[in-house]
């Protein structure tokens, strides 16, 4: 990997990919905050995209440190942190919907894996079990994301009773997987 596309976590001391990682900056008065589209002036912090390294890095103080100056942390810089992962991962969904290329619904999601043109599917975290039972006898091998209550996914796509979805295969499933496995790495680290 070149220079320009690695950076080091401020936690652990690791290189990665920069898009594998959370970036922050610091503000002209001098707050941490989110910086994932690298939108904001000033110099990149990046840390491992892990909540437990983010707690870290606030609760050790690592940005101050890090920067060589005085930080100010946001005590909800975490669940900002959380939300702004959240919220990119249901826009990606929401985008999908309107390039036409999720499905909605049991049975159009089972018809769309019988002709196998299904990436991987995305299931509310509140789905009947015999519904998830009959999805995942369906889905065989394919990746399944469980992140979102049926009542945010209705409320994202305006639809009503959200349940299973399926991401076509293309250029938009990649998109869409990886908004979701960037918030998943997240909550699970």
């Amino acid at each position: 990997m070149s220079k320009e596309t690695t950076r080091k976590c401020i936690v652990c001391g690791e290189v990665r990919a920069k898009e594998l990682m959370l970036r922050f900056t610091v503000l002209p008065d001098g707050r941490i905050v989110p910086d994932f589209k690298k939108k904001l002036p000033g110099k990149g912090i990046y840390v491992v995209n892990a909540k437990s390294a983010l707690q870290k890095a606030v609760a050790n103080n690592l940005f101050a440190k890090a920067l060589r100056i005085k930080a100010k942390v946001n005590g909800e810089l975490i669940e900002q942190t959380e939300h702004l992962l959240y919220k990119q991962a249901l826009d990606a969904v929401s985008l999908a919907r309107k390039a036409g290329a999720l499905v909605c619904g049991m049975d159009k999601v089972v018809d769309a894996l019988k002709k196998g043109k299904v990436a991987f599917l995305l299931e509310a975290v509140d789905a009947a079990e015999d519904g998830h039972q009959k999805i995942v006898a369906q889905a065989k091998d394919l990746e399944i994301f469980n992140l979102f209550k049926s009542e945010e996914l209705d409320k994202e796509l305006a639809k009503d009773n959200t349940v299973h979805l399926a991401l076509m295969k293309g250029s938009m499933a990649n998109m869409v997987r990886e908004a979701l496995v960037r918030l998943t790495s997240f909550l699970n680290n």
